[in-house]
């Protein structure tokens, strides 16, 4: 299961990568595009926050504050968890990066261009996410919780299951 590589929205979810997936190219496209949007909004791609970004993409799983902090600090030496949970704050409040609530873990954002809400595909097998769009199920939500009365102040739409590859890999 894939992240989509930053583009522009669409309506549909990018297929899993085939063999040929180059997830450095990958990595590569989410900082350039990270870059833009942060020159753009006037807003400081730290080489700390850089770093923090490129951790999260580093692969196509969630990851969490405690294992981007292990990482820093193997690479750096002493990293506070402040500095970590900064950056991060940073990243979610830029549209670089969203929470999987789930999982308490972080994931690359395909769109960091575009305001959103993410809704992901949580492979219980291998761990990967994908994120979806589905602007119209929203809506359609959003006016059903006002037609009850509700104000929706916060969305959490994560689904859990096996990817393709883990079916496969399940099939006797």
């Amino acid at each position: 299961m894939t992240r989509r590589k930053p583009a522009a929205a669409k309506a549909e979810p990018t297929p899993p990568p085939s063999g040929g997936h180059d997830h450095a190219h990958c990595v590569a496209d989410a900082l350039a595009a990270a870059e833009s949007c942060c020159a753009a909004r006037g807003a400081q791609l730290t080489p700390i926050r850089r770093r923090v970004l490129e951790l999260v993409w580093s692969s196509h799983a969630p990851i969490g504050a405690y294992e981007i902090l292990a990482a820093l600090g193997r690479e750096t030496g002493k990293v506070q968890p402040p500095t970590v949970y900064r950056a991060l704050d940073f990243l979610k409040a830029q549209g670089l990066i969203h929470r999987i609530e789930s999982r308490n873990a972080f994931i690359g954002c395909a769109q960091p261009g575009t305001r959103h809400a993410g809704q992901f595909l949580l492979c219980r097998g291998c761990g990967e996410a994908a994120e979806l769009v589905a602007d119209k199920a929203l809506a359609a939500l959003d006016r059903q919780a006002a037609a009850l009365g509700y104000s929706v102040e916060h969305r959490t739409v994560e689904f859990e299951g096996l990817c393709p590859h883990c079916q496969e890999a399940a099939r006797p």
